[in-house]
C-alpha cells in the first residue's frame, strides 16, 4: 500500500524502429534505423562476434597502429605503399647465358641477366625456381636498369609452383649484349 504523500513517477521512452542483420551463426552484425542510417550493435562485455576489444586493440593488436603486420581482409587500402620489406626480396646474377636458369627464393627481387647477345626481334626463355610461387600466383616483371632504354620487353609465359618462365624480346632490329635488371614481384594467390 503507498503512503498518501507518494508522488507519481512518469518517464517518456522514445521507440525508434531498426532492422537488424544477422550473421550465419545468428549473431546481430549491425542495425539499420531511421533514414537507413547503420550503426553497430551494444557490445556485450568487451566482444562482438567473438573479437576481443581492449582499451586501443582488437584482439591484441593495436587499432590504427603504424608497425607492419599481416593484414587479412575482404578489402585492404594503403594509403601509401603495398610492397614486400627487405628479407622478402633477394638477388641473383645469371651465370652461363640469357636462357640459364636462376633460383631465388623470395617474393620479390632483381635478376640481372647475362650480358650475352640477343638477335633484335627474338625472345629469350629462362626458368626463376622460387620456392614461394604457386600456380595461383601472378608474376609482375619489367626491366628496372641496364640496357637500352625500350629496348626489352620482358613478360611472364608461364607459372608454376615453385617455378615460372620468363621470356624477354629484344625490340630492335639489332643484336644487343646488355646485362639487364629484370625486377619481379609476386601477388600471392590462395
Amino acid at each position: 500500500m503507498s503512503s498518501a504523500n507518494s508522488v507519481a513517477n512518469t518517464s517518456s521512452t522514445n521507440i525508434v524502429p531498426v532492422q537488424a542483420e544477422f550473421d550465419s551463426a545468428g549473431a546481430c552484425v549491425g542495425l539499420v534505423g531511421p533514414g537507413g542510417a547503420y550503426f553497430s550493435p551494444p557490445i556485450t562485455g568487451s566482444t562482438i562476434n567473438n573479437t576481443v576489444i581492449t582499451g586501443s586493440t582488437i584482439n591484441n593488436t593495436v587499432i590504427g597502429g603504424t608497425t607492419a603486420a599481416a593484414v587479412t581482409g575482404t578489402t585492404v587500402y594503403a594509403s601509401s605503399e603495398i610492397g614486400y620489406n627487405a628479407s622478402a626480396q633477394g638477388t641473383v646474377t645469371q651465370l652461363t647465358s640469357k636462357s640459364t636458369g636462376v633460383t631465388l627464393n623470395a617474393s620479390a627481387g632483381q635478376i640481372t641477366m647475362n650480358n650475352a647477345s640477343l638477335l633484335g626481334g627474338t625472345t629469350v626463355l629462362f626458368t626463376l625456381t622460387n620456392s614461394t610461387l604457386s600456380a595461383k600466383d601472378v608474376l609482375i616483371v619489367n626491366v628496372g636498369s641496364g640496357g637500352t632504354s625500350g629496348a626489352y620487353w620482358p613478360y611472364v609465359a608461364n607459372v608454376a609452383a615453385g617455378s615460372a618462365v620468363i621470356g624477354v624480346y629484344n625490340n630492335t632490329i639489332g643484336a644487343l649484349g646488355e646485362a639487364i635488371v629484370i625486377n619481379y614481384a609476386t601477388i600471392h594467390g590462395a
